[in-house]
């Protein structure tokens, strides 16, 4: 084998194990996979999801999203559809960069009133990822007449030591979240470590205020 084609052998194969690694945190994992996620925030948020791509493009399901005001006794339970797209990915030497974006429809119900509302969601992510290096940021929006709420999250990861796909992944990350509509004042902090290996991801830490914060997703 040439050097040439070593590196470029070498790179094909840094590339393909970067999207075996992050494939737990996006919206869409890969073609013709199921992904389902819980996560819980804080006390703010609890949601669901569940997922199936067809192709590596796009990607079909629905969730339930609870929310509740650390302002006042405000609480929305959402149940949606959603549509999850990719129309950017770039695939460097030794990283990857993508772009989703999503839109969904569904029922809201209104702890405060015992009302029950059309709701529509819209949202995207950017991220950037090496085997040591990650950020995020995602943005989630939700409208109805009674309402509208936005959650924004960017999340800072590094990684200890470099992976691969059999071995388990460590990584430490910072998050800070910002939710509009009087949900919670100013912005969340909080402290994870994140872990993975093969399909399977655990996300967990706590707030500057003590509030445990967690994630647990897989992909089948």
């Amino acid at each position: 084998m040439s050097i040439h084609s070593g590196r470029l052998a070498m790179s094909m194969a840094l590339v393909a194990a970067a999207a075996c690694e992050s494939a737990a945190a996006k919206p869409i994992a890969f073609a013709d996979g199921t992904t389902v996620m819980a996560e819980y925030g804080a006390g703010t948020m609890t949601e669901i999801q569940a997922f199936y791509a067809p192709t590596f493009r796009y990607s079909l399901g629905g969730g339930h999203l609870s929310l509740n005001s650390a302002e006042n006794d405000d609480t929305r339970d959402i149940t949606y559809l959603r549509f999850n797209y990719l129309p950017k990915r770039w695939n460097f030497e030794s990283a990857q960069a993508n772009v989703f974006v999503w839109g969904g429809l569904g029922r809201a119900h209104i702890g405060e009133t015992g009302d029950n509302q059309l709701t529509w969601n819209a949202g995207g992510q950017l991220d950037y990822e090496t085997r040591r290096v990650y950020a995020s940021l995602r943005t989630d929006y939700y409208d109805a007449s009674a309402f509208s709420h936005r959650i924004d999250t960017l999340q800072l990861g590094v990684a200890p030591y470099e992976h691969d796909y059999e071995t388990l992944a460590v990584w430490f990350v910072i998050q800070t979240r910002e939710y509009t509509g009087e949900l919670f004042d100013g912005a969340e902090w909080a402290a994870l470590i994140r872990l993975f290996k093969h399909n399977a991801w655990l996300e967990a830490g706590a707030t500057l205020d003590g509030e445990v914060q967690a994630m647990l997703m897989f992909n089948f």
